[in-house]
């Protein structure tokens, strides 16, 4: 069964194989470049969108449900004593690399300011799409302590963080897409051991991490685009800009009349 967990669990990290990853200049006010290929970045978010349907699933297939409980029955047997708060820390680490790895001279897709805006974009999208589900589906946890279980939250800020790394540096190199999403689906099933969580809700927990950020990259380069632009007809320029003074970060929007 522990095999079954880690195969159903690593699904969700195939589409760090499908990644698009194109060439973005470092400029500070250069929306990130991912408008060109818009067809294979909608395609792209099949995977998450599977795993998502595979946990609502379990609402209304009985086959489905069974193996939620059989999952938690054998997990039980298996390894009845098995308690960690590791999936604490786990959940942010695919982040914490992503910057870290900046932090040492590892340059990622796109800038500082940039990078920063997707994540919040991310943690945005997850978190209305999260809350909403868990208060609607009302489900009970396996341990009893209430009724937020689907889906993982924990496991779906750590697949929001993979699909981040992987989307940052896997132009680079495959292995940080890797790493992100082993951390990440390790996360996953640390809450299925510790009884927080069913099979189903982990899965799409995964989905609804993965497709956070994917919509993300997917609308930012718009949202950017109108922040910061110029007016064909008029030349007139619209802009977004940063500053930081005395420790504190801001932003002023500035337009042309």
């Amino acid at each position: 069964m522990k095999k079954l967990l880690i195969i159903i669990l690593c699904f969700a990290g195939l589409n760090t194989q499908a990644q698009v990853v194109d060439s973005v200049k470092k400029d500070l006010f250069t929306a990130p470049d991912t408008v060109k290929h818009l067809h294979s970045k909608v395609l792209s978010l099949v995977v998450p969108a599977g795993l998502i349907t595979y946990g609502v699933a379990s609402f209304i297939i009985d086959p489905i449900r069974r193996l939620d409980y059989s999952t938690n029955n054998e997990i039980q047997k298996t390894d009845p004593d098995f308690s960690s708060k590791a999936e604490n820390y786990f959940q942010f680490a695919p982040v914490i690399l992503t910057y870290g790895l900046n932090l040492v001279g590892v340059s990622g897709k796109n800038t500082f300011i940039d990078r920063t805006a997707l994540l919040g974009l991310s943690g945005g999208i997850l978190g209305i799409s999260a809350t909403i589900t868990k208060h609607a589906t009302h489900r009970l946890r396996p341990n009893g302590a209430d009724y937020l279980s689907f889906p993982s939250g924990h496991t779906s800020t750590a697949f929001l963080g993979a699909e981040f790394m992987a989307q940052e540096f896997t132009g680079k190199s495959k292995w940080y897409g890797i790493l992100g999403y082993s951390i990440a689906t390790t996360t996953g099933v640390f809450r299925l051991y510790n009884h927080d969580h069913w099979l189903s809700d982990v899965v799409a927990g995964a989905g609804f991490g993965i497709m956070s950020t994917k919509l993300s990259y997917l609308i930012y380069p718009y949202i950017r685009n109108a922040l910061t632009h110029t007016d064909n007809k008029t030349g007139k320029k619209t802009m977004l800009t940063p500053s930081y003074q005395d420790g504190t970060m801001s932003f002023t929007f500035v337009k042309e009349l």
